[in-house]
């Protein structure tokens, strides 16, 4: 597998209190099955979309129980050197730098707005090796933060992205990219969001269904936070799962009306 490009989205993992609850709610919503528990790494536990690496449910660190929440890596060739430029603007590490055995090496950062996200540094695990149109693959994310001019300036520094903004009076919202490619969003909080609710990183995943997929994450006692909603890129609702930890599903296969309208600001 070619090397993925600095900035891209690459691996994706939770903290979940209870382990078997995460594999039986996403193994029902989404299809993922799960293999062995590593013990030598904290019993990192990898999910699968139809036999290929989609993710992985991992316990909480000591101090951190109960905080669930989905954590989007993004590649680099350098670890260190990526956690530099992090800091030199404005971002803080809150990982440093570590080697992962022979698999790879990854960091824990935040960008200056809150929201938390990881770097990794591919070695024997090359990340996600289900395609992001496969249902249970990781297919898209996007920064909410109530600050949007802070990630707007960090993003791009650290991985260099262009950066569109959409032709919206009503909703501030921007893709980042790489070329003509589109890598990750960008979206204002509004006063409808929970005061208390912090910025962070929304993981979509995609499925056959959405409504079906609601179904099934709700009869799990999962929230429905928002939708189903028919979109240009799909029918997309917003979830949070039994344990707290937030997340979106999509069927990218379902859309309604036309591409909205990109200025490109880079």
């Amino acid at each position: 597998m070619a090397a993925k490009r600095e900035g891209t989205p690459i691996w994706a993992d939770a903290m979940f209190s209870d382990i078997e609850g995460a594999k039986n709610f996403y193994g029902d919503v989404l299809g993922w099955t799960f293999g062995e528990s590593s013990s030598e790494f904290g019993n990192y536990t990898q999910a699968y979309a139809n036999d290929k690496a989609a993710a992985a449910v991992v316990p909480p660190m000591p101090g951190q129980e109960g905080q669930s929440q989905w954590c989007l890596y993004f590649a680099t060739s350098d670890v260190d050197a990526t956690a530099a430029r992090i800091r030199e603007n404005g971002g803080e590490i809150l990982m440093e730098p570590m080697a992962v055995g022979e698999f790879g090496s990854m960091c824990l950062a935040r960008e200056p707005s809150g929201a938390v996200f990881g770097l990794w540094q591919a070695g024997t695990h090359e990340g996600f090796e289900a395609p992001m149109d496969e249902p249970g693959a990781y297919c898209w994310g996007e920064v909410f933060t109530r600050e949007p001019e802070k990630p707007d300036a960090f993003f791009p520094a650290v991985f260099g992205y262009g950066v569109k903004q959409m032709e919206d009076d009503a909703v501030n919202f921007r893709l980042y990219t790489m070329g003509d490619d589109m890598v990750l969003g960008r979206m204002q909080m509004t006063e409808d969001f929970p005061y208390d609710l912090p910025p962070w990183i929304n993981l979509y995943f995609g499925v056959d269904n959405c409504d079906d997929a609601v179904a099934r994450a709700t009869k799990q006692g999962g929230i429905l936070r928002f939708g189903p909603m028919t979109s240009p890129f799909g029918r997309f609702a917003a979830l949070t799962d039994p344990q707290g930890a937030n997340f979106s599903v999509i069927d990218v296969t379902t859309t309604e009306g036309d591409m909205p309208k990109m200025t490109d600001v880079s």
